[in-house]
């Protein structure tokens, strides 16, 4: 399979796009520490650009507003998973785990 950002049309624009990033952001995305940009690949703090919606999950291979700095490590344990905004965060009822058929926080018993 080939990547998007690495080859064909939007490679250009992923590049132009990094360069800005590295030049503007100085925190990782992800874990929310600072980034040492004197630290090469293939360290693991090293820095690189993270997609905030991974395009394999249907997010814009080189759209600046779907790419963040984050660090080298941060991004692989990311992975392509997609974290929970804040808002949308489930709350917690105990240490059960229940059924979902219910709405659990309206129950009245």
């Amino acid at each position: 399979m080939v990547r998007q950002d690495k080859q064909g049309p939007h490679r250009v624009a992923y590049e132009k796009n990094k360069k800005v990033i590295f030049k503007t952001q100085n925190v990782c995305g992800i874990c929310g520490k600072q980034v040492d940009f004197s630290i090469k690949a293939p360290e693991p703090l090293s820095p690189v650009v993270d997609h905030i919606i991974p395009v394999s999950k249907g997010g814009h291979p080189s759209a600046m507003e779907n790419l963040q700095l984050a660090h080298w490590t941060c991004n692989r344990q990311k992975s392509d998973k997609m974290f929970l905004t804040k808002q949308e965060a489930p709350q917690v009822l105990g240490n059960r785990n229940l059924p979902q058929s219910t709405n659990w926080a309206t129950y009245k018993g």
